[in-house]
């Protein structure tokens, strides 16, 4: 084992799923100027689940800095500070959250629309 969490390749996928993947979805989502539901959907379905697996990633780290000799990593994973490593992935889960829920509504809303015009005439 390392001597340090920093040096863990877990603690480089949790920069991964906690900054550069969330970045780069909102950069293409921001770009596009048309997008389809099922797209939409896909991206709140990534977002939930990178959600996850930020809050996995952080707890593992959170055991790993409590088995090391190093007092750095103590003091990001093992203290009060580590609940503000939560937020990034309270953020993601509820913007993903966010979008299926759009995405499902808009669907029924225009579901109701059409069941309203084909049983109009009833």
């Amino acid at each position: 084992m390392s001597n340090s969490v920093f040096f863990e390749f877990r603690f480089w996928l949790l920069v991964a799923f906690s900054l550069v993947l969330p970045v780069a979805i909102y950069v293409v989502l921001l770009a596009t100027r048309s997008i389809s539901r099922p797209a939409v959907l896909a991206f709140g379905v990534v977002l939930v689940l990178m959600a996850g697996v930020d809050v996995y990633l952080l707890q593992t780290l959170k055991s790993l800095a409590h088995a090391s000799p190093s007092l750095a990593d103590d003091a990001l994973f093992n203290t009060e500070l580590s609940i503000a490593l939560y937020v990034l992935p309270a953020v993601f889960g509820g913007i993903g959250v966010n979008l299926i829920s759009h995405v499902l509504l808009r669907h029924l809303a225009e579901a109701e629309e059409r069941f309203d015009r084909e049983h109009t005439d009833e």
